[in-house]
C-alpha cells in the first residue's frame, strides 16, 4: 500500500512538490491564490486565467531551481531572455490545458492517492516516518495553506494518470525494435591519414588588403561590449538591531493565538496485514477472517504479516505502520483503527487498497504543551523576533521605496535619511559577474532605458538571500568597434590558420586521389611514408566511441557502405575538429547478433521516445479541444482576443 501509488508516478510530479515546498506560493500556473487575481491577465486557457504575478512567480521558482542545479556553472544571463520567458510561460499553458483536460476525461487524485503519496516525502518525515507535526510546520514555514497545497498535488495526479494512460499505450514493433538495435550496435572498420595543418602556418602571410577585408566584415565579431557601473544602497536584514524580548503577557498572547501548534493529537502505532482484493472479494474477506481467528488462537500478528500481507513497504516490519494521527490514512482504516483499543485487532476493513487486519500496539492520547514546556517559550520567543524582524525590513523597505521614488535622480537623501552608505560596483557586462552581480533582479534593470538613459533610480530589487538594493548609473560605456590595431593581430593568426586548413585539405583530397588510383588496399599506408604522415589502423568503431574525432566519426557513420567484393575501401575527406585534415578509409562492417537483453533495453528507450510523440499528439487534440487565448504579451501589450 505504502509503494504502489509512489512507484506509479513520474518525476515531473515529484518536482512539481518539491518546487512548492521549496518556494512559497511558486507554483501557481493551475490556479489563482486566494488573494483574488486583480492583476494583469496574459494568458486564458479555457476558464483558467494565468496572471503576471503567476508568471513572475513561476518565473523566480525556474530561477531558482536553475540556480541551485548549476551551482557556480549558473550565470543569470542565460535565463533572463525572451525566449526563457516564453518558454516558462508556454509550459503554464500547458499546464492548464493537461488539467482541464483531465477534469473533464475524469481524471482524479483521490484523497487516499494523496495522503499516499504525502508520506513519502521526506519533506515531510521524522525519524523516517510520516509525521503530521512536520508536515504542518513544513506548510506553516512556507506560509503555505495545506488545503491549498492539497489540492495543488491533487491535480499533479490527475494530470500524472492521464499522462500515464496515454504514454503506456506506445507499442514497439519487433522489426522496428531489432532494426534500431543493428544500427546503433553496427561498428566500421576505419583507418586513417592525418595532414595537420600546423606545418602549413609559418608559409601563410595575410595582406593588408585581406586583413582589412576581414576586419570590415566581421565588425559585429570585434564589438567591445557595453557595460556600466552602478551606485547602490544596500539593506540587510542582519543588520537591523537586536529585538528585545517581549513583556510576559505579549507571549502569552502569542502562546494563545498559536496554541493550536502544541496541541498533539491522538497517535497510535499500528500494524496491518493486507490482503489484496483481486477478483474475488468474498475470497479476500475469508482469508482476512481466517487471519484474525490464528491471531486471536495466538499466532504472532508480526509473523502472519511478514507471510501473508502484500503490502511491500511494511510486510518485512511485520507490518508496522508506526505512528499514525488522524487524517493520515484512508477513512475506512483510520475510523477502525482509532476505535481500537491497544493490543486489539480489528474485523477485516475494505479500503480501495485491499482488506485490512489493524492491530493497536500503542496508544498516546492527545496532549497539549503549556507555555512553561520545554521548548515551547523559546519557539514562540523566536517566533516573536522573527516576526519583528520581518516587520522592521518592512517598514524599511517602504520607508526606502517612498525616499527611491521622491528622490528618483539621486542616492544620496536615501542614504542619509535611512544612515545607509552608497556603495559602488566594478564594471560588468550583460553576461554578470559574481556576488552581487550575479543577482537577476540586478542583471534585469542594469542596461534598461531608465537607468542609462533616464538617469533615474531603479525600484527596491530583492535579492536571492534577503537583502533589498536601489541601483542607479555611475558610469556607462555604450558598445563600440575595437580599433583596428587591437585586434590586427587575432586577425593575422585567424587568416593563417584558416589557409593552413585549406592546405591541408587541399593535400588530403591528393592522396585520396592517388589512393583511390592506386590498385593496392594498403596504398593509403604507402602515401602516408611517401608525404611523411601518420598513417593508423583503427579497427571496428561504434557511433559512440570516444577515441574518434567526432567529425571523423560523423563521416564515417554517413559514408555508403562498400560491396562485399570491393577489393578496396570507401575514402573520404574530412576536416577534424582540431582543424587537422583527415583521409578516412571506411573497409567494412562488423554487426553482432541482437540479444533478448539488448532487446529489453532498446524497447524502453524507443518506447519512451514514440509515447513522447504520441504525447505530443494527444495535447495537440487537446489545445483543438481547450481554447487557449493571448491576452497580453510579456513585454505588456494588449493582444486581440
Amino acid at each position: 500500500m505504502l509503494q504502489s501509488i509512489r512507484d506509479s508516478l513520474s518525476g515531473w510530479v515529484l518536482w512539481f512538490v518539491v518546487g512548492l515546498i521549496a518556494v512559497p506560493f511558486a507554483f501557481v500556473g493551475i490556479e489563482s491564490f486566494r488573494m483574488g487575481n486583480s492583476d494583469p491577465v496574459l494568458v486564458e486557457v479555457g476558464d483558467t486565467e494565468i496572471t503576471e504575478s503567476q508568471f513572475r512567480a513561476a518565473f523566480d521558482q525556474r530561477f531558482r531551481q536553475l540556480q541551485q542545479m548549476m551551482g557556480d556553472s549558473f550565470r543569470p544571463d542565460m535565463i533572463n531572455t525572451a525566449e526563457f520567458r516564453a518558454a516558462v510561460l508556454q509550459d503554464m499553458s500547458n499546464e492548464a490545458l493537461l488539467l482541464q483536460y483531465a477534469r473533464e476525461q475524469g481524471y482524479r487524485g483521490s484523497d487516499a492517492e494523496v495522503m499516499e503519496y504525502l508520506r513519502g516525502l521526506p519533506a515531510f518525515q521524522r525519524d523516517g516516518r510520516f509525521s503530521a507535526e512536520a508536515y504542518r510546520d513544513v506548510l506553516a514555514g512556507q506560509g503555505i495553506d495545506p488545503e491549498y497545497f492539497e489540492s495543488q498535488l491533487r491535480n499533479a495526479l490527475a494530470i500524472d494518470q492521464m499522462r500515464s494512460g496515454v504514454l503506456e499505450s506506445a507499442v514497439v514493433p519487433d522489426a522496428l525494435l531489432d532494426n534500431r538495435i543493428r544500427l546503433q550496435q553496427q561498428q566500421r572498420s576505419l583507418s586513417t591519414l592525418v595532414v595537420p595543418s600546423a606545418p602549413f602556418v609559418a608559409s601563410i602571410e595575410p595582406t593588408e588588403a585581406e586583413i582589412n577585408a576581414r576586419y570590415e566584415q566581421n565588425q559585429a565579431q570585434y564589438q567591445k561590449p557595453e557595460r556600466v557601473r552602478l551606485d547602490y544602497v544596500m539593506l540587510d536584514p542582519a543588520q537591523l538591531a537586536e529585538v528585545p524580548d517581549p513583556e510576559p503577557s505579549v507571549l502569552e498572547a502569542l502562546y494563545e493565538a498559536e496554541k493550536a501548534r502544541f496541541v498533539t493529537g491522538e497517535k497510535r502505532r499500528a500494524r496491518h496485514i493486507l490482503i489484496p482484493l483481486d477478483a474475488d472479494k468474498d475470497a479476500a474477506r475469508d482469508k482476512a477472517a481466517e487471519l484474525r481467528a490464528r491471531i486471536s488462537a495466538g499466532a504472532d500478528f508480526a509473523e502472519l504479516a511478514a507471510e501473508f500481507s502484500s503490502d511491500t513497504g511494511s510486510k518485512d516490519q511485520g507490518g508496522d505502520l508506526g505512528w499514525i494521527e488522524k487524517g493520515q490514512m484512508a477513512a475506512d482504516f483510520e475510523a477502525a483503527l482509532f476505535a481500537l483499543d491497544e493490543g486489539e485487532v480489528s474485523e477485516p476493513v475494505v479500503t480501495e487498497f485491499g482488506v485490512h487486519l489493524i492491530r493497536a500496539d500503542e496508544v498516546k492520547p492527545e496532549q497539549v504543551l503549556t507555555l512553561e514546556d520545554e521548548g515551547v517559550r523559546e519557539q514562540l520567543l523566536t517566533r516573536y523576533r522573527e516576526r519583528e524582524r520581518a516587520l522592521r525590513m518592512q517598514d524599511r523597505q517602504e520607508q526606502l521605496d517612498q525616499l527611491t521614488f521622491e528622490n528618483a535622480n539621486s542616492l544620496q537623501p536615501v542614504a542619509e535619511a535611512l544612515d545607509l552608505e552608497v556603495q559602488q560596483t566594478d564594471w560588468f557586462t550583460r553576461e554578470g559577474g559574481t556576488g552581487l552581480l550575479a543577482e537577476r533582479g540586478i542583471l534585469n534593470v542594469a542596461f534598461t532605458p531608465e537607468l542609462i538613459d533616464a538617469n533615474e533610480n531603479s525600484r527596491p530589487i530583492a535579492l536571492s538571500d534577503g537583502r533589498v538594493v536601489v541601483v542607479r548609473k555611475a558610469e556607462y560605456e555604450a558598445p563600440s568597434l575595437m580599433a583596428l590595431d587591437t585586434v590586427v593581430d587575432d586577425i593575422r593568426q585567424a587568416l593563417k590558420q584558416e589557409g593552413a586548413r585549406v592546405q591541408a585539405l587541399a593535400l588530403a583530397e591528393q592522396i585520396k586521389e592517388e589512393a583511390a588510383a592506386a590498385p593496392s588496399s594498403e596504398s593509403l599506408a604507402t602515401l602516408a611514408e611517401k608525404h611523411g604522415l601518420t598513417y593508423r589502423v583503427i579497427g571496428p568503431v561504434g557511433r559512440d566511441s570516444a577515441n574518434v574525432d567526432p567529425a571523423v566519426l560523423a563521416r564515417l557513420f554517413a559514408l555508403p557502405k562498400p560491396a562485399d567484393d570491393a577489393a578496396a575501401p570507401t575514402l573520404s575527406v574530412v576536416m577534424r575538429d582540431d582543424g587537422d585534415a583527415a583521409v578516412i578509409a571506411f573497409s567494412g562492417v562488423q554487426q553482432a547478433a541482437v540479444s533478448e537483453v539488448d532487446r529489453v533495453a532498446a524497447r524502453d528507450r524507443i518506447t519512451q521516445m514514440l509515447a513522447g510523440r504520441e504525447f505530443e499528439a494527444y495535447q495537440a487534440i487537446m489545445r483543438d479541444a481547450v481554447p487557449v487565448k493571448q491576452r497580453r504579451s510579456l513585454t505588456g501589450d494588449e493582444s486581440a482576443p
